[in-house]
This record gives C-alpha cells, sequence and structure tokens, in this order.
C-alpha cells in the first residue's frame, strides 16, 4: 500500500502552445486575437527557448520522465510544406530529455492546429485524417528512441470544442458585448456555470480515424509505444441515474476509450468529479474549496478514471499523463497530489497496470484564454520568465526517488 512499482514512471507535462509563446501560425493563436473575452498567449513562458532549463529542473527535484508536444503549425505552417528547422527543434528537445536521464513522452498534438488546416475545414474537412496522417508520417523522422508516443491529446475535449465552434459558426452574429459574455474557455469554468455542449459522436468518430491512422504510421516507422490521451470526467451517478450516467460516459469517453483498446496504452487524465442525477451532469457545488478553474477538489478522480479506463478497455496498460489542481496554494497542491496518489496506489495494489504519473502541470503557463489559473509545479515571472520551484516539485521529487508516499510527509 502506497508504494510503487519498480521502473514506475515520475514526471510532470506541459502542452506547446501552452508555454512556448508567439505560436502565430496556429488556429488559436487566431481565435486569441479576434474572440472577444480571450486573453492572448503572447510570448507564453518562452520555453521554446528555455526548455533545456525546464527539464534541467525537473530532472534535478528527482523526476525521470517529461511529457511534452511538438507543434503541427510550427512544422507544417503550409500545407504539404515542412520545416526541417522546427523538426529539428523538437528533435534537440528529445535529445536533452536523453542527456538529463528523462524519459520523453511525446505528444503529436495538444488542441492546436495550423490556421491553413482550420480554414479547410479542420476536422471536419474532408482530408482531416489524411492531412494528420501526413503530418505524423513526418513527425517519425524525429522519434527515433521515444519510448511513449501519444497521438492526440483529449479527443474527446477536441471534439467538445470543434462542437462549440460549429455552434457559434451557425449562430446568428452576436454583439461583442455578447460573444464576450457567452465566451467560454473549454477548461475554465465560469460563474453562472454555462452547460458546455457534449461532444458529438460524429466528430469523435473521424478523431479515432485519425488516431488509428496515425498508430499506425508511427508503429511502423518507430519502436515506440502508441496510444492517445483522455480526458475522464469520473461520472458519478446518483441513485436510480446508472443508465443516464452510462450514456454520458459513451459521449463523453467511451467512444474514445473503446479506440483505444488495439493501442498499447492509454492516457488517462483527470482532475475532478462530478455527479450525474436523471436529468444529467450536475454542475460543481459553489463552493470555496473549489479549484480556480471552478471544479470541485476531489482527489479521488484520479482512481475513480482508473478503473473506469481498465474497465472499458480491458485492461489496457495506463499512464497518468495529467492530474492535477489549479490552486495558488501550493500547500494544497502537495495535499491534492499526495491524496490522489494513494487512490493510484489502491489502484495498483488492486491490479490496475499503471505505467507512470506525469503531473499536470510542470510550469504555470496559459491556460487556453486565461492566465489567472496556477497548475504549475515550478511559478514563472512572465516580464523576466525567471523560473522559481515551488516546494511541490521537491516533494513530488522527494516521492518518485522513495517509491513509496510513506517515506515523505506531507
Amino acid at each position: 500500500m502506497n508504494s510503487f512499482p519498480p521502473g514506475f514512471l515520475w514526471g510532470a507535462s506541459t502542452a506547446p502552445h501552452q508555454i512556448e509563446g508567439n505560436n502565430l501560425n496556429s488556429d488559436w493563436w487566431v481565435q486569441e486575437q479576434t474572440v472577444p473575452g480571450m486573453e492572448p498567449s503572447g510570448d507564453a513562458i518562452d520555453s521554446y527557448h528555455r526548455y533545456r532549463e525546464d527539464m534541467t529542473l525537473l530532472a534535478d527535484a528527482g523526476l525521470n520522465s517529461y511529457r511534452f508536444g511538438i507543434e503541427w503549425a510550427r512544422i507544417e505552417p503550409l500545407p504539404g510544406r515542412f520545416s526541417r528547422a522546427e523538426l529539428a527543434h523538437y528533435r534537440r528537445m528529445i535529445e536533452t530529455a536523453f542527456e538529463l536521464g528523462l524519459t520523453p513522452v511525446v505528444t503529436l498534438h495538444h488542441f492546436t492546429t495550423p490556421r491553413w488546416f482550420a480554414e479547410e475545414g479542420g476536422w471536419l474537412g474532408e482530408r482531416a485524417v489524411e492531412r494528420f496522417a501526413a503530418y505524423a508520417a513526418e513527425a517519425t523522422s524525429i522519434l527515433g528512441g521515444v519510448e511513449w508516443v501519444a497521438t492526440m491529446n483529449e479527443p474527446n475535449m477536441l471534439a467538445m470544442m470543434t462542437t462549440m465552434r460549429r455552434m457559434m459558426t451557425a449562430a446568428p452574429q452576436a454583439t461583442e458585448e455578447q460573444a464576450q459574455e457567452q465566451w467560454q474557455s473549454p477548461t475554465v469554468d465560469q460563474d453562472p456555470r454555462p452547460q458546455l455542449p457534449p461532444p458529438d459522436p460524429e466528430i469523435g468518430a473521424r478523431l479515432v480515424d485519425a488516431h488509428h491512422a496515425a498508430r499506425e504510421i508511427v508503429r511502423a516507422r518507430t519502436d515506440a509505444k502508441v496510444g492517445w490521451t483522455v480526458a475522464n470526467r469520473a461520472f458519478v451517478a446518483r441513485p436510480g441515474a446508472e443508465a443516464k450516467k452510462r450514456e454520458l460516459e459513451y459521449v463523453w469517453e467511451d467512444l474514445y476509450l473503446q479506440g483505444s483498446i488495439r493501442d498499447d496504452f492509454v492516457g488517462v487524465q483527470s482532475y475532478s468529479s462530478q455527479w450525474v442525477s436523471e436529468a444529467g451532469i450536475e454542475p460543481h457545488p459553489q463552493s470555496p474549496d473549489n479549484t480556480l478553474v471552478g471544479t470541485a477538489y476531489r482527489p479521488d478522480a484520479i482512481g475513480i478514471a482508473l478503473r473506469h479506463t481498465a474497465e472499458v478497455t480491458g485492461g489496457l496498460p495506463i499512464l497518468i499523463t495529467e492530474n492535477g489542481i489549479a490552486t495558488s496554494d501550493d500547500a494544497r497542491r502537495i495535499t491534492y497530489t499526495d491524496e490522489a496518489l494513494r487512490h493510484v496506489s489502491e489502484a495498483v495494489d488492486d491490479g490496475i497496470d499503471v505505467r507512470g504519473y506525469l503531473h499536470w502541470s510542470l510550469l504555470d503557463n496559459y491556460e487556453w484564454g486565461h492566465w489567472e489559473p496556477t497548475f504549475g509545479l515550478i511559478s514563472v515571472d512572465r516580464d523576466t520568465f525567471a523560473r522559481t520551484p515551488k516546494p511541490s516539485l521537491a516533494w513530488l521529487g522527494s516521492v518518485a526517488r522513495a517509491g513509496d508516499l510513506t517515506a515523505v510527509g506531507h
């Protein structure tokens, strides 16, 4: 109990658009300049240039793995035109991880796409799967020695975002004031909380097809284990609401978990849990314990997510690719993570095949339209880009070195 197996991956995760800065060719950059209410990413936290410093802080703390993404919008600035310089940049990141003793977990797509892809229709375009496969084929040229590759991050959330964009396009033209009131970051709950639309299963099926195409390319051209990561809502049913819970689980999670069954692993990402009544998903309670993104304080969510994922996938190996809390109180971050890891340990003891834990996030960064929510183990001054490790980074590193929660206080 509270111990972890040898070879367990311990680390943290990031996403390129959220940390690199000046991702001028991406669809998200365009949105940031045109949608009222969105804060721009700008320089972000300049990890495009400071990745070695970031990885060194991670490794020096005692962690052994780093999940990061490569940015499609940089690698393929025009259709079929691939940047050798950008591919070399991301290869240098991989080599830096190896040099520092970190196992890289590389994500090929983390929400953002080239603006030309969006203009072609994005994931609803006729050539979407073909375009993504061509990008994946080019990306494999830099993946030598990489053991873990995720084709996509949270395709269920991506499908929801695509559904939201389609709804906005179809709606009558709103005034700027109305648009600012209505716009919502997909990862930040507002008050009063609007209801996020469920991801359209038709879009989800397209993403499953794209994932399978990329998966076979990665398998054919590399020795990496390949899968994708799924956002787990960790639904819990009220009495009498089991059927509604199953219905919602399929739309939000199981379509994507079933799409991973022939993968080498699946990434589990969970932060909080939500109750489901016969009427549907219940809003998070209005509580002073809620996080900076409006979610309930539920460190048990990761255990719920692990068990549900194992059940749906038939015991596919799991890598926890994101888990964390948006808070300005780092002591609370340590408490949350300690509790979450105890639930992970219990799941491992019960026979669930968990291969590692990657905290979200390594750094305080741009949170998809907002800067206020802070998830990081390291704080960043956005004017000077100075990095300051928080106590939570040293604490997690101590857990990683010991491989046992009981050996480390909090």
